[in-house]
């Protein structure tokens, strides 16, 4: 018997934009309970939209929109 696997979508090319630190609501999504930033195969991102993240998620702990560390 042959199970099919469903073809993952990656979330940024499915609404058609790009992640953005002014929006970290929807960064914080991205991140563990920790405040670490979640690998793309976790998140079912390609490899594109995971490098924007990691750097618009950076830009926002800079700017003190999202924690660096979750005690």
């Amino acid at each position: 018997m042959e199970v099919k696997k469903s073809k993952k979508v990656c979330y940024f090319c499915d609404q058609k934009k790009d992640p953005s630190y002014k929006n970290y609501q929807e960064l914080a999504q991205f991140l563990s309970e920790r405040g670490k930033i979640i690998g793309r195969r976790q998140n079912n991102l390609c490899a594109k939209h995971q490098r924007i993240l990691a750097r618009e998620i950076k830009r926002a702990r800079q700017l003190a929109l999202l924690p660096y560390v979750v005690m």
